[in-house]
């Protein structure tokens, strides 16, 4: 049973429509059929994903075109979920490397492009949307190869070929004088220069796994390439732990793909990407071997987290109106299974057993996994993120991000000031014809923590951030964090406003009126420098006499709302945030207002 494969990963940054391609290659390929209703972005199955337009998790699907079976693996695009790329591209023999005709190279692109080529994968660029108005195909190929240059490609990689792409609209061409048509040059590219699979169907059961998941009918599922030999439902395989166990185990059922459908197979051979189910201990990393002749493959090396954060139990007065699972044994049993699924994260426990560090990647992956657990019913406070340090020959190092800036012309100098502040180092700066620079800084981690509020507030919601972890570098020294403080409220009750009206003058408030609040809630940020304890809950004296114009409507300015991000972001190493499934609120550590008192006396003794 032999089958010709091609194994393929398609790498893009955020938005460059990596997805949208993948949905027009299904199509294309005859995978739907003629009257069956297929969803835009089909890959995109998590609903975080579909809200936000992004990746997060790697996902699997199958074309078949002229007697070949090619897997295609949608990768995610932000270097915060670098543990899933550096898994998918063990699977995978090259990479499509979707670049934004408009908006060429960004800082994601980089990221993932550079573990490709360390991988020793040859790209295929696709220069996709090259019909959107203003687009540059030939500027942003030349930008590709400066970048394959940069990131020190070898002479084969950099002699990658080309294809020109509209996803949206369904057609790709060698040439971009050609005629619009169909996918076909595509295709017809992925089987010139996409390697066949290693390996051979007659040597000993090799399979490493790369991604697992659960299934309440069959278990736990094992995701990975067959790297040598054949499998067959109900063998008896080993399963060789990271450290080394080997396990007796028993395939019950094998999955193979159909564009996006698992459908079951008796047997997958050398080069194939397949899903196993039988095996309970199944972990990320592992091999799946022979059991006569049991051989490991080498272990998935995954980049260290950069940032870390305390998950607490949520002990405000508020605590259990919301959720569903809300204690300690709970919160530990999510970060637990999610730590099991997730290679670049870790879990710590600390002195406290109602506390938890959460090690990750960046700001946008811890967020992403407490909006999945809000989602789910759980309730839990979490602190501000921490960056994670390192010492390297006695030399204090930090995790150091590159930086995409696009901004009007405009502000650009208060935003260069503001990075400035914040220890960046401009290492590059072009000025676009359409009244737009884009400005490109390497940014300590911790400086970027809380930049996103005040840059839309800078550049008036117009300027563009991306970023990602570009490398270590030596301590860059103290760097200014939060410079206003917060309106605190003193007592629990509901707010009024008439309290509220009065408060509009000493800053910029979070809630309207109506809102449930407790003591030690953080209700707006102070025009000053200092925290200021305010009353929300207090309503107008009542007299029998009037004044003119004293009772006019009130005109309350509308409340600064925070998304999750913004929050994490906007809060102080003496705050949390409490997030249950219907509210994010911000509130101090200690809600009681002698308890801080004795925190900011030690702190300052």
């Amino acid at each position: 049973m032999s089958i010709k494969i091609k194994n393929i990963a398609i790498i893009a940054h955020v938005d460059h429509g990596k997805t949208t391609l993948v949905d027009a290659l299904l199509k294309q390929s005859g995978t739907f059929g003629e009257h069956e209703k297929v969803d835009e972005r089909v890959m995109d199955s998590n609903d975080l994903e579909k809200e936000r337009g992004i990746t997060i998790f790697s996902k699997n699907a199958s074309i078949h075109y002229e007697g070949y079976k090619i897997n295609i693996v949608d990768t995610p695009g932000h270097a915060d979920f670098g543990g899933e790329v550096q898994r998918i591209l063990k699977m995978v023999d090259s990479v499509l490397l979707l670049v934004d005709a408009f908006e060429g190279v960004m800082p994601q692109t980089k990221y993932v492009l550079k573990q490709a080529l360390e991988h020793g994968l040859r790209p295929i660029v696709v220069i996709n949307k090259i019909d959107r108005p203003n687009s540059d195909p030939d500027g942003v190929v030349d930008s590709v190869f400066d970048l394959f240059v940069d990131l020190g490609a070898n002479d084969l990689q950099l002699d990658f070929p080309v294809v020109y792409a509209s996803a949206k609209n369904g057609f790709a061409k060698i040439n971009i004088e050609d005629e619009d048509k169909d996918m076909k040059p595509l295709y017809d590219m992925i089987l010139k220069h996409v390697e066949d699979p290693d390996g051979d169907e007659n040597e000993p059961l090799q399979m490493l796994v790369t991604n697992t998941e659960y299934d309440e009918y069959v278990g736990k599922l094992g995701t990975g390439r067959i790297y040598n030999g054949k499998i067959k439902k109900n063998q008896e395989i080993i399963l060789i732990k990271r450290d080394g166990e080997l396990v007796n185990s028993k395939v019950s059922r094998i999955y193979g793909y159909d564009g996006l459908k698992k459908i079951e197979m008796d047997e997958a051979v050398a080069g194939d990407i397949i899903t196993i189910a039988g095996i309970d201990k199944i972990d990320i990393g592992e091999t799946v071997t022979d059991k006569e002749n049991p051989r490991a493959l080498p272990l998935i090396d995954i980049d260290e987290p950069t940032l870390a954060m305390t998950f607490l139990v949520n002990d405000s007065p508020f605590a259990g109106k919301d959720g569903k699972y809300v204690t300690s044994r709970n919160l530990l049993e999510r970060l637990t299974k999610e730590v099991n699924h997730n290679v670049s994260m870790r879990l710590e426990m600390t002195d406290s057993p109602d506390a938890f560090i959460v090690k990750g990647r960046g700001e946008l992956q811890l967020s992403i996994l407490l909006e999945n657990m809000r989602r789910e019913g759980y309730e839990v406070a979490v602190s501000k993120p921490e960056v994670i340090y390192k010492e390297e020959n006695g030399v204090k190092m930090e995790p150091v991000e590159l930086a995409i800036i696009d901004v009007a012309d405009e502000f650009v100098g208060v935003v260069i000031e503001k990075l400035g502040l914040r220890k960046g180092e401009m290492i590059n700066m072009a000025q676009g014809s359409d009244g737009y620079t884009r400005l490109e800084f390497k940014v300590p981690s911790r400086g970027l923590i809380g930049f996103s509020n005040e840059f839309l507030t800078e550049t008036r919601g117009t300027g563009i951030l991306n970023h990602s972890f570009y490398e270590y570098e030596p301590y860059k020294g103290d760097v200014t964090g939060r410079r206003k403080g917060v309106l605190i409220a003193l007592e629990p009750g509901t707010s009024i406003g008439y309290s509220l009206n009065n408060l509009q003058p000493r800053g910029i408030l979070f809630i309207g009126p109506g809102v449930e609040v407790y003591e030690g809630m953080i209700v707006g940020e102070h025009s000053r420098e200092n925290d200021l304890i305010v009353n929300v809950c207090k309503g107008k004296k009542l007299t029998n006499m009037r004044a003119a114009g004293s009772d006019d409507a009130l005109k309350l300015a509308p409340p600064k709302e925070f998304t999750l991000e913004l929050a994490l972001e906007y809060i102080a190493d003496d705050e949390l945030v409490e997030i249950t499934p219907n509210n994010i609120r911000l509130r101090k550590k200690y809600l009681n207002g002698n308890e801080r008192k004795k925190y900011e006396n030690s702190k300052n003794s």
